[in-house]
């Protein structure tokens, strides 16, 4: 075993937004770009008073929609 913790195989990207310690706060700059775009694209309205996990999750199913992220 490794105390390299690059070597491991997972990431925080890749749990689940409902187990983040800081999914209740407010999305990031970051998050807040990409979703207007991915809203824009797919035709949906834009909510900028999402929380970091709701974010999270609707970014997801925008990538869907739009085939972004794939």
């Amino acid at each position: 075993m490794t105390d390299n913790p690059k070597s491991e195989p997972f990431s925080n990207a890749e749990k689940d937004p409902d187990d983040w310690t800081t999914g209740d706060e407010a999305m990031t700059g970051a998050q807040a770009s990409y979703l207007k775009t991915l809203s824009e694209e797919a035709g949906e309205p834009f909510d900028d008073g999402l929380t970091k996990a709701e974010a999270s999750k609707r970014i997801d199913a925008l990538q869907e929609k739009t085939g972004r992220g794939q």
